[in-house]
C-alpha cells in the first residue's frame, strides 16, 4: 500500500480503498445508521447530516491526500462499506502521525478494524518511513482501546478533557508505537 494506491487487500474479503467523493452517497447512509453508535465518541457526527455533508467530508479527505498530508480510507467487507480509518495528518518533520478511525455497529467483534489498523501502521511506519504512530481513545471507549493494546502499542498517558464531545468533555488515552519496536512486514 503507498499513497499512489487506489485500494490495499487486508484479506479476500477485507479492503481499505482511498475515500473518493464517489463514495458519498455509499459512506453517509451507514453514518446515519450508525449515529448513536459512534456519537458517544466522535463529535464530527452531528455535523454529518447529508449526503452533502459526506460529500463535503470526502472532498477534504480528497484534498488531504493531494497535498500528502495523510489520507483517508474506506473499509469495505464483501464490497460493502463498513467504516473508515485514516490519518489525521502527517507531520513529516517529526516522522510522525495519528490514526483514527470507525466501524459500522454490525461489523464489531470480527477484528476487521484491528487488521485495517495493523495495515495502517506498518504502512505508516515501514512504506512512508514514519517514526511514530499514536492512536488516542475515549477513555471509556474499551472496544477502541483494546485495538492498540492488541497491536502492541505502549499505553503512554492520560489526556485529561481532552476533547468535547456532544454535551462532555472526554478523557483520552494515549497509545503510541514507535518504528523501532514495531514487527514490520512487507507491505
Amino acid at each position: 500500500m503507498s499513497l499512489a494506491m487506489f485500494s490495499y487487500h487486508i484479506s479476500a474479503q477485507l479492503q481499505l480503498r482511498l475515500i473518493e467523493i464517489r463514495h458519498a452517497e455509499e459512506i453517509y447512509p451507514v453514518i446515519d445508521r450508525n449515529r448513536q453508535h459512534i456519537r458517544a465518541w466522535m463529535g464530527w457526527v452531528d455535523k454529518n447530516n447529508s449526503v452533502e455533508d459526506t460529500r463535503k467530508w470526502c472532498e477534504s479527505a480528497a484534498k488531504q491526500f493531494a497535498a500528502s498530508d495523510g489520507f483517508q480510507a474506506g473499509l469495505w467487507a464483501d464490497n460493502q462499506y463498513v467504516g473508515s480509518i485514516g490519518y489525521h495528518s502527517i507531520d513529516w518533520n517529526n516522522r510522525k502521525t495519528t490514526i483514527g478511525y470507525w466501524l459500522d455497529r454490525q461489523s464489531l467483534g470480527r477484528g476487521w478494524m484491528t487488521a485495517a489498523c495493523r495495515a495502517m501502521v506498518n504502512h505508516a511506519l515501514v512504506t512512508l518511513d514514519l517514526n511514530r504512530v499514536e492512536i488516542r481513545c475515549g477513555t471509556q471507549n474499551h472496544k477502541s482501546r483494546a485495538i492498540p493494546m492488541r497491536l502492541g502499542f505502549t499505553h503512554e498517558g492520560t489526556l485529561r478533557q481532552n476533547e468535547w464531545i456532544v454535551d462532555r468533555f472526554v478523557d483520552h488515552e494515549v497509545y503510541g508505537m514507535l518504528k523501532e519496536h514495531w514487527p514490520a512486514t512487507s507491505d
